[in-house]
């Protein structure tokens, strides 16, 4: 009987797995409209415009039927179910963040498993049973309304927190009383890229907020003329005290927060994403003082650190692509008064904490955090101990704080938390994951590939321990390779299943990335993006030289700007890949800055608006790149209907345009996902969802089991 039903089981997914070779997809009609752009005297045709208004019923019409195909065809993979219960399974594991102190009172967030958004707590003690502060799983029936930022005030006994409903960047502010958990009446509204920084006595607090957009537009017009406000609890937003706004200035960002001895209000001035930035103070303790333009040069990153009074300490790039810390004396502000406390080193600073009166220096070298302690006149002091080769977080308190708290992860360890004291020099394990697998099982190295241009870059390959180049084994090969954001190790459920299915995952750090500093990214922006895709080309490339793949074996994968940037590998080189999957991808490299906060992005990427600058991005652009009767490998497009970050219109018109001129049997699909935006703040159950979608699409193409349940 059991051998019976167990051929029936594989009789069964036989035939399912032979109904989806064989059977011809139909995608559904998409129609053409007759819209050409001419920019500087070149001639582009757009005839996917119409898909740009998310709002029209045609637009929803066409996502409705472009998911019945594509759910269509994902629900026939036999191995779906199988890889969808794995990673339920291993999700199901208790995991925090990162702790902060404020007053008496810790802070920190937990998740028992399976809850789609994780739960706040507070405690007095961390060896306490802690109470529950705050649960966004309450707050909607789906969870998909989630926390992107909680502060407590200075002595703990309120916190304003932030949440977004359904993905989207927008924010609403509430305010809760920490001892008795009751919700304050304050609504502030039309929030977004804003941080909370109360004031020290706890009347209040400073944020950033736009104006109210016209109705229909909030998920799609273009986001100008952030202001800074005050809001004092118990009052209506419309009461708010404007502090600062600068009507001459579209572009700019504001963000305000109040330095730890109260003395100063500090603005950081972003301009889009450009790591350059101004900075401004205001002097706290004299009524009516003026906001003072410290830094206007724009000619660096200027990252405030913390203050000694009026003396501010800055991690800047100015000089130093690497970055280095210095003391500015606001008394005496020239820049030949400047003084050079940390200097640049051979490792990338990516940040600096005031802890314990000392400087704690999170560096990065070759993608591997390393932490080293300064005291505050420079003097290195020690490297602090990590458990291994991986990323190191948090780090946050205040100067006279003497302990701190950080998580630290790596590809195969999923987030450990340490709490370090000043004191005894010493970190000890306060929290640790227990996930339903064997990480002695996995191994993770790093190797050396040399790009087009002869430039070499680093890339981290994980598999199964005493794995050996074969020449067909399935990889998976992630990158992203822009604004400055570096990839470090980091623990990943879906990636997990992927390792337990046989395959290889493979991270390079292409060029426009920070893991070498300012130097790095800008080797891979604007004229000199394609060094970008160079980069992620010559890795593929790498893998398959090596023995450990071959182009029918080989994904890649990446998301947002990296969803660019497997959409513009797969136009320059579609022979190369067996499977593509670019998720919530700017695709539409002659509009994006037409959209919410797209145009702060032409700092990377520049702008058709300038001839130069056009002629790269139409060179590259994914959606203008796809050449009729060309053989695209199979892909899975994924985006959300509530993506205000990178619009949808990007992944309709490039799915639309792929379809249409697309040859051969390779599906190339579109999964659109509703009530969902750019990624922050999904639910577990969305990311398990879509997660395994994505890997059973994989396992379909290259022929991969499903894992086996231990």
């Amino acid at each position: 009987m059991l051998l019976r039903a167990a051929a029936a089981l594989i009789s069964t997914a036989l035939v399912a797995t032979l109904n989806l070779m064989s059977a011809p997809l139909h995608y559904p009609a998409t129609s053409k409209s007759n819209v050409v752009d001419t920019y500087h005297g070149v001639r582009v045709e757009d005839s996917y415009r119409w898909l740009e208004d998310d709002n029209a019923p045609a637009t929803q019409d066409w996502v409705k039927r472009q998911n019945e195909v594509t759910f269509g065809y994902l629900q026939e993979i036999p191995q779906r179910e199988g890889i969808r219960k794995r990673m339920a399974q291993l999700f199901n594991f208790e995991r925090f963040g990162v702790p902060s102190k404020q007053g008496s009172r810790y802070f920190f967030s937990r998740n028992d498993g399976l809850q789609n958004q994780s739960v706040w707590y507070t405690t007095l003690r961390l060896d306490a049973e802690p109470t529950v502060l705050l649960d966004p799983n309450k707050l909607s029936t789906d969870g998909t309304v989630a926390i992107g930022r909680l502060e407590p005030s200075e002595d703990g006994s309120k916190v304003a927190y932030q949440f977004s409903k359904s993905g989207s960047d927008w924010q609403e502010i509430r305010i809760r009383d920490v001892a008795s958990g009751q919700e304050l009446p304050d609504r502030l509204e039309w929030v977004k890229f804003s941080g909370i920084s109360w004031a020290k006595d706890g009347s209040g607090f400073y944020y950033s907020r736009y104006d109210v957009p016209k109705p229909g537009s909030a998920l799609t017009a273009v986001n100008e003329f952030q202001k800074v406000y005050f809001h004092t609890v118990g009052m209506a937003q419309s009461t708010d005290r404007l502090v600062y706004e600068r009507k001459d200035q579209a572009k700019w960002g504001l963000g305000a927060s109040v330095s730890d001895d109260g003395h100063y209000l500090l603005f950081s001035v972003s301009q889009g994403t450009d790591t350059r930035n101004r900075f401004f103070y205001q002097d706290l303790q004299k009524a009516g003082s003026p906001v003072v333009e410290l830094l206007n040069d724009f000619d660096a990153s200027y990252n405030f650190v913390g203050n000694d009074g009026p003396v501010f300490w800055f991690l800047t790039d100015l000089k130093a692509p690497r970055g280095r810390l210095i003391a500015i004396d606001t008394r005496t502000p020239e820049r030949t008064a400047w003084k050079e406390l940390i200097p640049q080193s051979e490792a990338t600073l990516t940040q600096v904490s005031v802890l314990g009166e000392r400087f704690v220096c999170d560096t990065l070298r070759d993608a591997r955090s390393e932490v080293r302690i300064h005291q505050l006149n420079g003097t290195f002091e020690k490297a602090l101990e990590l458990p291994g080769i991986g990323s190191a977080s948090g780090f946050g308190g205040k100067r006279e704080d003497t302990e701190t708290f950080f998580g630290f992860t790596s590809f195969t360890v999923p987030g450990r938390i340490y709490r370090y004291d000043f004191k005894t020099g010493q970190s000890t394990l306060w929290k640790q994951p227990k996930v339903a697998f064997q990480p002695d099982d996995f191994e993770t190295q790093q190797v050396w590939v040399t790009s087009k241009d002869g430039v070499k870059l680093p890339m981290f390959i994980t598999h199964k321990k005493g794995l050996k180049p074969n020449g067909h084994t399935p990889t998976l090969l992630y990158g992203y390779g822009g604004f400055n954001i570096s990839l470090t190790p980091t623990f990943s459920v879906g990636n997990l299943v992927w390792l337990e299915m046989g395959g290889i995952y493979a991270v390079p750090n292409l060029r426009g990335g920070g893991e070498y500093g300012e130097e790095w990214h800008q080797a891979g922006t604007k004229l000199r993006k394609q060094n970008v895709f160079n980069d992620f080309i010559a890795s593929a490339e790498w893998l398959i030289q090596q023995g450990w793949t071959s182009p029918k074996q080989l994904a890649i994968q990446g998301g947002s700007n990296g969803g660019l940037l497997v959409g513009a590998c797969m136009t320059q080189r579609p022979e190369l890949y067996g499977a593509c999957l670019p998720a919530v991808g700017v695709m539409d490299m002659l509009r994006f800055h037409k959209f919410t906060i797209g145009w702060a992005w032409t700092s990377d990427y520049g702008s058709s608006e300038n001839e130069n600058e056009f002629k790269a991005l139409y060179a590259y652009s994914p959606y203008h790149n796809l050449k009729p009767k060309t053989a695209y490998p199979p892909t899975l497009v994924t985006t959300g209907d509530h993506d205000d970050r990178v619009v949808p219109a990007h992944s309709f018109k490039f799915a639309a345009r792929l379809q249409e001129v697309h040859t051969g049997p390779n599906p190339v699909l579109i999964r659109i996902d509703v009530k969902a935006g750019h990624g922050a703040g999904k639910p577990v159950s969305k990311q398990i969802e879509e997660r395994a979608d994505q890997l059973a699409f994989l396992a379909h193409q290259f022929d991969v089991p499903a894992p086996k349940a231990p």
